[in-house]
């Protein structure tokens, strides 16, 4: 036995040897056993599971190279994945994942989680459950030793073919999210030859982040290397200066013009080291916290009979607001909406938001919005939260406090921030939301010593986030809500910089087949409201994609919209992204931070959707659901944009007959009622 697999195994570092030409590290097998997941004992039921589930991969080899399988009962189950190379056939694939899985029992003989890669496949195994999301852990970055003759010159041709490339291999063949590509990256300096591909059940754009982050990470461990690899469970890219793949490239791309010499003595461009944000799913988090936030509520109550007065005293007030308001609420009465034990099971002790806030302790305030602060609180068992006050003096009133309730309670999605509770006792309206760490996303894009912490991967995730969840409020979920007040400081970013949309007080619930409305009471912030609303009143779908529109141009620029007209000019950032497209210099709009880590496909398709949805014409705005489809499908032709609306001069006056005064608040663009003409 112990012959037969040395036998194995020296054929197999054969095999790695002889497929690498002169010139090429070898840096095949790569191994990860992780101690820290835990061991098992020879014949126990979880290596018996193992064996079953290894033995299973071998099917790959006529599954397109990829396979994930399970075998065993918890807390003994045992997950495997496998991924073959794109460019090889059944045959080598399946002698691959053979010989890999000889490897992986020989280095990691009694490891719960291990993973191998090689230079056609890679395999894994864990007592943890597969889910077909982003995987950073664990990885591995690998570099030879020979640096390229002209360091600017190379990196700019790398990052041109790997944008070229993430784009292909995301948007491309679902059961093969693998391409190559060439570039000759300077006269007489050589050829560059990249291979990226991700496991195939990764949604598009959940593929392109991945290949985002692993470059990302191999340029700032080996800027400047010609021979790299960096590996994730989820995706992988290799390059070279010799060429390592069987089929001719996918893409060819010209050489870069050449670039301005650098100055004698200059060795390695500086590195920039990042740090990986693993993608990891909240949504198990999301459900202990409301479990445990429920057993505080339930302790902290104080009485039945206090219970029932909370309850009955918003009772009270929806009926009465639905009463004088009932168009604001348009197709959805307070019964279809929802019950009053829904309503009161969400219901916090104010005394338990005091203590957990230190009595709206000042040091505990983490935003000051327009409605009035937002406190971090903790609970007795840990829980953190965030509160936000109602301020007596805010423009959000009883009807704008019950819609947050009432919308956020029945909407449930990773991209939107979750509703806990409520509280409405001694005159005041607090909301109860989960907490998210990393703050709003104007905190990073408009300060700037902070806007460089927004490299374009990070940025281009957010896009993502905010794209799928103003999807699920127009489409997806069972009431369909347009949101009104869509800006850059109501996009919260977790720990993960996953975007988060909050502050519903001004949203409004349409009819599932309604896709627009009209109101006499128009609330939102200049910049972001498209001119039918702003002049008529007309508010839709359409409005909030114009919104988006916006903020998407922000996240590329790293300007906010208001910038612009705070100058001589009238020009908002719509109108001036519009000249610059036209002019054929678009690339100027992008933020000089994201120059090294962007693709300028990428950044350009952004910046023509981003148009699209700021047009004056509302028709000609695309639905949320085509803005996620031209951002996951990089074959879809783009249309031109046409010309954003001239509507937001200084003088607000040149467009509305009348006005109420604003309120003091952080956000002194906030309009709180504004009768249209």
């Amino acid at each position: 036995m112990k012959s037969s697999s040395f036998i194995i195994l020296s054929l197999l570092i054969l095999q790695h040897f002889l497929s690498f030409t002169a010139g090429q590290i070898n840096y095949f097998p790569i191994f990860r056993c992780r101690a820290s997941a835990g061991n098992f004992t020879a014949n126990s039921t979880y290596g018996t599971n193992l064996k079953t589930a290894l033995d299973s991969l071998v099917s790959a080899s006529t599954n397109y190279g990829f396979y994930n399988t399970s075998a065993g009962e918890p807390p003994y189950t045992v997950s495997a994945t496998t991924l073959c190379r794109g460019d090889i056939g059944s045959e080598a694939c399946q002698s691959c994942i053979q010989s890999s899985i000889t490897l992986l029992r020989q280095n990691c003989p009694y490891q719960m989680e291990a993973l191998v890669w090689t230079s056609n496949c890679s395999i894994s195994y864990s007592n943890r459950t597969y889910t077909s999301t982003v995987s950073a852990r664990p990885n591995a970055k690998v570099s030879g030793t020979i640096n390229a003759t002209n360091i600017d010159i190379f990196d700019k041709a790398l990052r041109d073919l790997a944008g070229s490339l993430r784009a292909l291999t995301a948007g491309g063949n679902l059961l093969r999210k693998f391409s190559t590509g060439d570039v000759v990256y300077g006269p007489g300096l050589g050829k560059i030859y990249f291979m990226m591909q991700c496991t195939p059940d990764l949604s598009p754009f959940d593929c392109n982040s991945c290949l985002s982050i692993v470059f990302r990470e191999a340029q700032g461990c080996c800027d400047g290397d010609i021979d790299v690899g960096v590996f994730f469970p989820s995706c992988y890219v290799r390059y070279s200066n010799v060429s390592f793949y069987n089929d001719p490239p996918a893409i060819s791309l010209p050489s870069p013009p050449p670039m301005p010499a650098t100055s004698e003595g200059k060795g390695k461009s500086s590195k920039i080291i990042y740090v990986i944000v693993p993608v990891a799913s909240v949504s198990l988090g999301l459900v202990i916290i409301g479990g445990i936030c429920f057993l505080v509520i339930k302790a902290r109550q104080k009485n039945i009979t206090s219970k029932k007065e909370t309850g009955s005293a918003f009772s009270t007030l929806l009926m009465s607001e639905n009463k004088t308001n009932s168009a604001n609420l348009a197709q959805a009465g307070s019964a279809e909406i929802m019950d009053m034990g829904t309503i009161g099971s969400l219901q916090f002790d104010l005394d338990s938001i005091r203590e957990a806030t230190n009595n709206f302790l000042d040091d505990n305030k983490i935003g000051e919005g327009g409605f009035g602060p937002v406190y971090k609180g903790v609970f007795a068992s840990g829980v953190e939260v965030a509160v936000k006050r109602l301020s007596k003096s805010s423009g959000q009133g009883s009807l704008e406090f019950i819609n947050e309730v009432i919308l956020m309670a029945k909407l449930q999605h990773r991209n939107l921030v979750r509703l806990l509770g409520f509280s409405l006792e001694a005159e005041e309206k607090l909301l109860i939301y989960e907490y998210v760490s990393n703050k709003s996303l104007d905190y990073f894009l408009f300060d700037p010593n902070r806007h460089g912490h927004l490299d374009w991967p990070k940025r281009y995730k957010i896009i993502g986030g905010i794209t799928r969840g103003m999807l699920y409020l127009h489409e997806d979920s069972r009431l369909r809500i347009i949101h009104r007040d869509l800006k850059a400081s109501n996009i919260l970013l977790d720990v993960n910089m996953n975007a988060k949309i909050s502050d519903f007080g001004l949203a409004r619930i349409v009819g599932v087949d309604q896709t627009e409305a009209n109101t006499n009471r128009i609330v939102g912030t200049y910049g972001y409201m498209s001119p039918e609303y702003a002049v008529h009143g007309h508010f839709s779908v359409k409005s909030d994609v114009f919104a988006f529109g916006v903020v998407m141009l922000e996240i590329i620029s790293g300007q906010k919209s208001s910038r612009f007209y705070n100058q001589d000019s009238i020009e908002d950032l719509p109108h001036f992204a519009w000249k610059k497209w036209m002019e054929g210099t678009a690339m100027e709009l992008m933020d000089p931070t994201m120059v090294e880590t962007c693709s300028e496909a990428e950044v350009m398709r952004c910046i023509n959707i981003g148009l699209l949805c700021v047009q004056e014409d509302v028709d000609a705005r695309p639905f949320m659901a085509y803005v996620l489809n031209m951002l996951n499908n990089y074959s879809i032709t783009l249309p031109s944009p046409t010309r954003p609306p001239h509507y937001l001069p200084k003088v607000h006056t040149s467009y509305f007959s009348s006005s109420k005064s604003v309120p003091k608040s952080a956000d002194q663009s906030l309009i709180t009622e504004i009768h249209p003409r």
